[in-house]
């Protein structure tokens, strides 16, 4: 089966656009293929990968301030923290898709032919990264339960088209099949900050008394400060597009452009990738968007219940607030190491189902061990299991629905899709691991959180075969026509757009 071809013509190769290519790629070598995507790898990813460890950070270190004294100086309840966990999704849910439609968002001036790209990825991402930044300091200086939900809202307004408009970013420059390695090593900060954010909190609360204000406070301070800089700073560090990436060569850039178009990642010219309302309605119709997008939901729920929750659930197994910090740290860690293997695996193999499967397998095992055992060593190795699972599965499933769709107002629609619903399921989290299912035993939360990972194994199994089916009818069709006689504009629903599995 041939998944690392978008689109294929009677001679098994073709372009976004629908039709054959006409010029040849600069070089077929291998050599200077292995050089190119190593140099958008050193240049491009560790700017990536620093915008999203950022903003995970940014939104999951009220966990580690909550065990370090913020629930208790607010005076907050259990339903309270929910809440203000929950005004951070609100905006953050709104955000995505406008964020994700504007990222390359290009109009037609009056009496001037060509469309100018007005707003560009190398503008719109360094922005919100320098606004949140700034709202994430403020939390370090507020006394009140009131403005905490100010900055929480904020924070949520900026970053909410940070995941879908990073993904959607790396698509602008790797083919399909070169893509969930590097949306791996990028999600793989979430994990990261998993780790380090206890390692960090664990030296920061020791600043307590320091200027007079709590341990919990200079988290938000020192963490929001360094966003901020890094915001400015990645105004000179982020290309629009590979046309104008100063770090490649031309001949490296006609490379790079020429395999997307190969690859069906872009499209021929601009009037193929421009906005369309059409093609956002298009991607609402899809079937693959909307199995994705009940998949993104129970990630999400898992997702979002790990990242807030784990300091909390751990310090419930008998561990003080310090050490808790600490003992949070190897769950996530594992869970990098688990997930740019699976990243590998899928890239190398073509397998975005099977490791989507494979990573639901993990978190029913994980959740199983904690709903069934008292043993909090158990109980503790039970996040082994959940954790790297639904770090897995979150960039599987991120590149799946950028691959499954074309084109690019389509997919920037569907990858939005996928993400208003992770957020969805954020919503969720927060009150299920609060108030609805409160510590230690979180048994409620336990046995949701356990059904899901059931259902996402059947779900993912589904639409796997779902795609298989729609490859094989496609291959059917291209046995007995030719591009040139379908009708243009198919985009993702051409016989010559091959599913990614």
């Amino acid at each position: 089966m041939e998944d690392s071809k978008q689109f294929i013509d009677d001679g098994e190769k073709g372009i976004g656009s629908q039709t054959s290519l006409r010029s040849p790629s600069p070089t077929t070598d291998a050599t200077f293929a292995k050089s190119v995507w190593r140099k958008m790898d050193l240049c491009l990813l560790p700017v990536v990968t620093m915008f999203y460890f950022l903003s995970f950070l940014d939104r999951a270190n009220i966990g580690n301030s909550r065990v370090a004294g913020l629930q208790k100086d607010l005076k907050m309840t259990n339903n309270q923290y929910s809440i203000a966990l929950t005004v951070t999704y609100v905006p953050y849910i709104v955000a995505e898709l406008p964020s994700n439609l504007l990222l390359k968002f290009s109009c037609r001036p009056c009496f001037l032919g060509a469309p100018v790209q007005v707003i560009g990825p190398n503008l719109m991402l360094p922005t919100m990264l320098t606004l949140w930044g700034i709202v994430t300091t403020l939390q370090g200086v507020l006394h009140t339960y009131s403005c905490l939900l100010a900055c929480r809202f904020f924070l949520g307004l900026f970053e909410g088209g940070v995941f879908p408009g990073l993904v959607l970013y790396l698509s602008f420059f790797y083919p399909r099949q070169e893509l969930q390695w590097r949306i791996s090593a990028f999600f793989s900060a979430a994990s990261v900050s998993g780790a380090f954010s206890g390692l960090l909190a664990f030296g920061i609360i020791n600043m307590n008394g320091i200027g007079n204000r709590p341990g919990w406070a200079w988290i938000f301070i020192l963490e929001g400060l360094f966003t901020f800089v890094f915001g400015i700073t990645s105004y000179f560090l982020l290309p629009r597009s590979p046309a104008h990436a100063s770090f490649l060569t031309q001949r490296q850039k006609d490379y790079v452009i020429n395999k997307l178009k190969e690859d069906g990642a872009t499209g021929r010219d601009d009037d193929v990738d421009r906005f369309s309302w059409v093609e956002v309605g298009r991607a609402f119709a899809l079937p693959q968007v909307w199995m994705l997008a009940i998949l993104f939901f129970f990630a999400g729920t898992i997702l979002y219940g790990m990242a807030y929750f784990t300091p909390s659930i751990v310090q419930t197994l008998g561990f003080t607030s310090n050490r808790a910090q600490l003992m949070s740290v190897p769950p996530f860690a594992s869970a990098f190491v688990l997930t740019m293997l699976g990243a590998y695996i899928s890239d190398r193999y073509h397998c975005r189902g099977f490791i989507s499967i494979f990573s639901c397998v993990l978190c029913v095992i994980g959740f199983s061990m904690f709903l069934k055992s008292h043993s909090h060593n158990i109980q503790y190795a039970s996040l082994f299991f959940s954790i790297p699972g639904t770090y897995l599965s979150a960039p599987t499933l991120s590149t799946w629905s950028a691959n499954n769709a074309a084109p690019h107002t389509r997919r920037a629609t569907a990858i939005a899709i996928g993400f208003i619903m992770t957020n969805s399921g954020g919503i969720l989290a927060t009150w299920l691991l609060g108030a609805l299912s409160p510590a230690p035993s979180y048994a409620l939360a336990t046995r949701v959180l356990l059904a899901f990972s059931v259902l996402m194994v059947a779900i993912s199994a589904l639409n796997t075969w779902y795609l298989w089916n729609q490859n094989n009818k496609k291959a059917e069709i291209r046995k007995t026509s030719t591009i040139d006689s379908e009708a243009p504009g198919l985009g993702d629903r051409s016989a010559w757009f091959i599913y990614a599995l």
